[in-house]
């Protein structure tokens, strides 16, 4: 609304040239009186040759001769920027708006009719799933609701790697040693075994090479036996671990086993069209053709590699749901790696042009350092999320007082989820346990305890029987001016496929609330009491929805 009329009064000013000028609407520094700064003037001050405080000062005139309802005053700071302060009456139309749209307050339907596939998760199967493979989860499972929240319709797709050298090594593990293919540690124990053998012996790296064809072609039913129990044990674990991480379930789940020939026989055909070519027995991209570099699609042994399955992935994803944009979320390992896989895809197939994205996400390491599935000094998903109830269930004793074990697991799931949603989705994340548990700010359990003390002054509110009314507002909180960003944070974290934008916000509301709280006293009788529980029962439903788009529920005790 601000922006619209801003663009309204500079095109009075501006005429034809405000076309060419481009304006932003930014929240201003903290402790400025505004809820709106702009940088009209400044931007428009060079095509009209005068000075921005002067520009400024006729945007100024132009707004307050609109006579806008919403806003209460407007002025001019600093070198020219447009300062908007919102009328009293706005914020609690706002607060009523954020109780009458209960879980739909933040939504919009920007991308109504938009088919979007997230496809996230999507480990190497035979072996556990160490901390660092919680990152694709996490991130892709917020992006789904974050799209989902602007009106998008989202499918949730795995494709998970059940073929292949590390699904060879696990074999050839699991027929040098006595491990039991059915339990997912002793699975990954074979996994490992292989994968230092495949490195140190050159015996059993021919050995595993040979497993790896017959598994493809499969020529041998006590390989492919093994290999097709490790799979159901491995996709076991899995399903099991993104339940407790929220994700109910995938709409399109894919293998490699599936996309590689398919990918395969797809490379082949576009041979003759000049899309790949044939190079010392393998079939090749040439990126350099797009400033990117070369890789193999079929190797000379004729196998598909990684880049042909994706061939075929995107194939059966088209096939599973045709969408209008498909993203991928994976280790930002694989940047340049998608970037040539991604250039292939849309010679093969131009209609796909423009609509597939990678988002790539860093690495999640402990304070100890980096860890490795191949080397065996990892820690599983599951391990971290009973190290971290435990630790939840000690601090409870110290406070005296017990929380519920499903509680428990929800505090877990906020303290890992926060930390790496807190932050832009590339960085790497530094996970330390203690310091995620933290309810003194920065950590998901406190934003989880903001929630948990709005929910307790709502229920003594009903046990007293005192409704929440927004016709008397009290004086205006800094609560208030976070609350009514809520929807603008939504649509600009879901745009950016971005959490972060969400995870910092919380934060900041969770403090501001946590403050307000400390020094006001809600139900205190007076005609005001009834607005500030209103402004309770808002950041509640505010806090709620927010936790949701990072795949956090919000416990109602704590």
């Amino acid at each position: 609304m601000v922006k619209a009329e801003l663009q309204r009064v500079l095109e009075g000013i501006v005429g034809g040239l405000g076309a060419n000028v481009s304006i932003n609407v930014e929240y201003p520094p903290e402790g400025t009186d505004a809820d709106y700064a702009s940088n009209a003037a400044l931007a428009a001050a060079k095509e009209l040759g005068k000075p921005p405080k002067e520009v400024a000062e006729d945007i100024k005139k132009g707004l307050e001769a609109a006579q806008l309802p919403f806003v209460k005053e407007v002025s001019v700071a600093g070198p020219g920027f447009v300062n908007i302060t919102l009328a009293r009456g706005f914020f609690a139309q706002a607060i009523a708006r954020a109780i009458s749209e209960g879980e739909e307050w933040g939504r919009n339907a920007n991308r109504e009719g938009d088919k979007v596939m997230v496809e996230y998760t999507s480990p190497n199967l035979f072996k556990p799933l160490h901390v660092g493979n919680l990152m694709s989860n996490i991130i892709g499972e917020s992006v789904a609701r974050l799209i989902e929240a602007i009106g998008a319709d989202v499918s949730r797709a795995n494709y998970a790697s059940d073929i292949g050298l590390s699904v060879a090594k696990g074999v050839w593990g699991l027929c040098n040693g006595s491990y039991d293919p059915k339990d997912i540690s002793q699975l990954g124990k074979a996994y490992q075994e292989g994968a230092a053998a495949y490195e140190d012996n050159p015996e059993a790296m021919t050995a595993i090479d040979v497993i790896n064809k017959a598994l493809y072609e499969g020529s041998d039913a006590e390989l492919s036996g093994l290999r097709e129990q490790g799979i159901k044990t491995s996709l076991h674990h899995l399903m099991g671990l993104c339940h407790a991480l929220g994700t109910e379930k995938f709409d399109v789940e894919i293998f490699e086993s599936q996309s590689g020939p398919i990918g395969r026989d797809i490379v082949k055909e576009h041979i003759s069209d000049g899309i790949f070519e044939e190079s010392d027995g393998a079939i090749i991209f040439k990126g350099e053709k797009y400033g990117l570099h070369t890789r193999v699609f079929i190797n000379s042994a004729g196998l598909p590699t990684y880049e042909a399955k994706d061939i075929g992935l995107v194939k059966l994803k088209v096939d599973a749901y045709p969408f209008d944009q498909s993203i991928t979320v994976t280790g930002h390992e694989q940047k340049e790696y998608f970037k040539v896989v991604i250039k292939a895809i849309e010679a093969v197939f131009p209609k796909l042009r423009d609509k597939l994205l990678h988002i790539p996400y860093g690495l999640l390491n402990l304070p100890s350092g980096k860890m490795s599935s191949r080397k065996g000094n990892i820690i599983t998903g599951e391990s971290l999320l009973e190290d971290l109830e435990v630790r939840i269930e000690e601090k409870s004793k110290e406070r005296e007082h017990k929380i519920p074990a499903e509680t428990n697991k929800m505090v877990a799931v906020a303290a890992i989820k926060y930390i790496i949603l807190k932050q832009g989705t590339g960085k790497d994340v530094i996970f330390d346990p203690e310091k995620s548990l933290s309810l003194e700010g920065d950590s998901g359990p406190y934003l989880q305890y903001a929630h948990v003390r709005a929910a307790s002054i709502l229920r003594k509110a009903a046990a007293e029987n005192i409704q929440a009314d927004t016709s008397t507002p009290s004086e205006l909180s800094h609560v208030e001016r976070l609350l009514i960003r809520f929807p603008e944070i939504v649509e600009r974290a879901a745009s950016l496929y971005e959490p972060h934008y969400v995870a910092q916000y919380l934060t900041e509301l969770s403090s501001a609330f946590n403050s307000w709280y400390t020094s006001t006293k809600v139900l205190d009788g007076t005609p005001e009491a009834a607005y500030k529980l209103a402004l309770v029962d808002a950041t509640r439903q505010t806090l709620k929805n927010g936790l949701y788009l990072l795949g956090i529920k919000a416990p109602e005790e704590m």
